[in-house]
């Protein structure tokens, strides 16, 4: 039952001191046209340099665009989806399918383990020491990757400084970059110690939610460390495991800096990944075939995370 104030006006007359529904209308478009306008600056940026390339990319996907061709774009011909086939009958892109998923299946587990790792002992640390070790362990995210990749490639050189511990201690230090079957894990190496960081600060900050009065219960029915780590903290984190899990598998679905500056795909193309694949088709004119890859990349983007979503979301 719904009740309505009334006040005497001036003259005696009863005056509502219920706003009217004109006047709620009117608050309501101010407070959506402020809000559009904060937003308009971010959407500007967002249709440059996002919806009107990633338009444009799909469209030189569907058409035989080279390098030769900017000088008479009438000479473009829509090939419709004939790039897309043609990249899944190349045997190197295929290739590359698998390298990028072996990056993936093997970088992913490796950096969320490593970050969860170094999250649970920082959060059960010093806490006055936790801040520097976070500073620290988080360095090489913000690191450049130009300046790490030169240091790398001379720590695995065949006369560099792990082939030199190696001989130290007696033994003979492989040809780590030019080697295929060595090159893969240096690259996977220098892609979980760029991204652990994250993955550790976002653990962390998932196992500081956790109460503390659950764990003290636990503890007091006799659960061990382990056991609440896998039956508490664990389906605690579940919302944290899915960020850092959708994080890192998109940023490994389009790695391109680590093996394009360390190997630059070699030796033999067993580090390129698809990412790679299409900077190189760009650089060789190929700017449909290009487009037409990126958009693979981004399907898989979309697919793997789907998938990871409807995996890991919490129960209700």
């Amino acid at each position: 039952m719904t009740t309505t104030v009334s006040q005497t006006g001036p003259q005696g007359t009863a005056v509502s001191a219920r706003p009217s529904r004109r006047a709620k209308r009117t608050g309501a478009h101010r407070r959506t046209l402020v809000a559009w306008l904060f937003l308009l600056p971010f959407l500007a940026v967002f249709v440059v340099y996002t919806a009107i390339p990633t338009v444009a990319a799909l469209g030189f996907s569907l058409t035989d665009l080279r390098g030769t061709d900017l000088r008479n774009p009438f000479a473009v011909e829509f090939v419709a989806l004939s790039n897309y086939a043609w990249l899944f009958s190349d045997g190197r892109f295929v290739r590359d399918l698998g390298n990028t998923a072996i990056f993936v299946l093997v970088g992913v587990p490796l950096t969320m383990l490593l970050g969860f790792a170094l999250a649970l002992a920082l959060d059960a640390g010093v806490r006055r020491l936790r801040g520097v070790f976070r500073t620290i362990f988080f360095a090489p995210v913000v690191t450049n990757v130009v300046a790490v990749a030169l240091i790398w490639q001379y720590a695995f050189n065949r006369n560099g400084t792990v082939n030199e511990v190696l001989s130290n201690i007696g033994f003979a230090g492989p040809n780590w970059l030019g080697d295929p079957n060595l090159a893969m894990p240096v690259v996977i190496l220098l892609g979980v110690w760029r991204n652990f960081g994250i993955a550790m600060v976002l653990f962390l900050a998932g196992l500081q939610g956790v109460p503390e009065d659950v764990h003290e219960a636990a503890a007091l029915d006799g659960a061990g460390w382990w056991r609440r780590l896998w039956h508490i903290t664990t389906p605690l984190l579940v919302p944290t495991i899915l960020l850092v899990s959708v994080l890192l598998t998109v940023f490994y679905l389009q790695v391109f800096d680590e093996p394009y500056l360390l190997t630059d795909g070699g030796p033999l193309g067993s580090t390129e990944s698809v990412a790679l694949y299409t900077y190189h088709q760009f650089g060789f004119g190929q700017f449909g075939l290009s487009s037409a890859a990126s958009f693979v990349i981004l399907v898989l983007v979309a697919v793997v995370s789907i998938i990871q979503f409807r995996l890991l979301r919490p129960r209700a």
